[in-house]
């Protein structure tokens, strides 16, 4: 079995393959001061759970935008699973073309969005990933990752408007019925959703005139399930497509299967 694990800037996400479905999935929050001995007690509990033995997980995959987080993820894999992940970096056999200026600034998080876009949704392609930031992902005709765009993510946007107003209440996002709000409350949840859905709409379309062909257009992340409800642009609700990406980049990089050795463990970091 395959231990996807993906690390954005607000969430650590661990996900269970076993070749046909995905078995079980964790979040916690990203603490860059977590160690590997936090990630098993927390983490092994729940594969009990679900019926999860740590022993039949054979090979790991790391995609991380917080580089910090790395080492200990690591040596959680080699110190409590036995395994040495793989992790997603421009060294490995992606089998997708990038188009872009400096491909080694590319978050791993958006070419691992256009790889499984494109393998499971063929291309042209538009993927729109709801995190801490929020970004567009493009795959051209040509089955290549050609660049795209990347905005503050909304709840970023909510801290932002709360920390600048002090009269202004910290909120959660959450459709509102009517654009015109009669109260302080009502009003900011209407400016954040209406006018993030406004953002996501002219980005889609302005994305989409450059575009040689009509794209598939993806909502994933965490909040795609709410944003998808308010705009009729999406084709495709993928809320789990970067834990796809993971495991379609491992499965292109099997190799010979490697085990924690003491002999390697000066070797973590690297």
């Amino acid at each position: 079995m395959l231990l996807v694990i993906d690390a954005g800037n607000t969430n650590i996400v661990f996900a269970v393959h076993d070749g046909e479905s995905w078995l079980g999935q964790w979040r916690i929050s990203t603490n860059e001061a977590r160690t590997a001995d936090e990630y098993a007690a927390w983490l092994l509990t729940l594969f009990e759970r679900v019926g999860v033995n740590p022993k039949t997980i054979t090979r790991a995959i790391i995609g991380t935008v917080v580089p910090v987080a790395l080492y200990e993820l690591r040596r959680f894999c080699r110190e409590w699973l036995d395994v040495v992940p793989l992790v997603a970096n421009a060294r490995l056999d992606w089998g997708i073309d990038v188009l872009v200026d400096n491909p080694n600034e590319l978050g791993a998080d958006r070419r691992l969005n256009g790889l499984a876009g494109r393998e499971l949704f063929g291309a042209p392609l538009i993927v729109v990933d709801f995190g801490t930031a929020t970004t567009f992902d493009v795959v051209n005709s040509a089955g290549q990752f050609c660049g795209g765009a990347i905005a503050p993510g909304v709840n970023l946007s909510i801290d932002a408007l709360h920390r600048a107003a002090a009269r202004l209440p910290r909120m959660s996002i959450g459709r509102p019925t009517a654009a015109i709000g009669r109260n302080t409350s009502v009003a900011m949840r209407s400016g954040l959703f209406w006018g993030y859905v406004g953002l996501v709409e002219g980005l889609i379309h302005r994305i989409s005139d450059e575009m040689d062909a009509k794209p598939t257009v993806i909502a994933t992340g965490g909040l795609a399930p709410l944003f998808s409800e308010g705009t009729p642009l999406f084709d495709v609700l993928a809320p789990d497509l970067t834990l796809d990406g993971l495991r379609l980049l491992a499965d292109r990089n099997t190799g010979p299967p490697l085990s924690y050795s003491p002999e390697r463990s000066q070797g973590i970091g690297q």
